[in-house]
């Protein structure tokens, strides 16, 4: 398959992947970019043992990790989860942010070390096509799963927010 073939068919899906990465759209474009040159560079090296979408979208995660490295020399944990869970929040506090992130982990300790990993796994952007491949579960299992732990954090956070006031 030519490359113009793979990015006409694939362009918005990896647009979609980024944005879901980075929450933002400008940033995202450019990623595509680079996503797609970056394929370019390997493409003699993809030998079909994942799927077209599988491997742009590990070219695109690692694209968007070479940037994030480039930006900030080191990426906590913290900041990934804080992400993960809270990215349409407009808390400004950042000292908020950050115990809100370690009681975010904090939760994800009482979890099973399976469920932990697969919710850490997504904090760092995996997709759940290889969550599931991981774990010996079916990608639906993987979104059930991360619903689930993050419903219940929410839920967790809300009630002890309650509690405060």
């Amino acid at each position: 398959m030519l490359l113009k073939n793979i990015y006409e068919e694939y362009k918005q899906d990896v647009f979609k992947y980024l944005v879901s990465l980075t929450h933002d759209i400008s940033l995202s474009e450019d990623l595509v970019s680079e996503t797609f040159l970056g394929a370019l560079k390997s493409l003699h090296k993809f030998k079909g043992q994942s799927t077209i979408k599988t491997w742009l979208f590990s070219i695109a995660r690692n694209k968007w990790y070479e940037h994030l490295r480039k930006e900030k020399p080191t990426i906590s944990l913290d900041d990934l989860s804080y992400n993960y869970l809270l990215s349409e929040s407009d808390l400004d506090d950042s000292i908020i942010k950050k115990e809100l992130s370690n009681k975010i982990l904090a939760l994800l300790d009482s979890e099973s070390p399976r469920t932990k990993d697969i919710i850490l796994m997504r904090i760092e952007g995996y997709s759940y096509f290889e969550i599931g491949k991981k774990h010996n579960i079916s990608e639906s299992s993987a979104r059930v799963i991360d619903y689930r732990i993050k419903k219940k954090i929410k839920n967790i956070l809300a009630k002890e927010a309650n509690n405060y006031e």
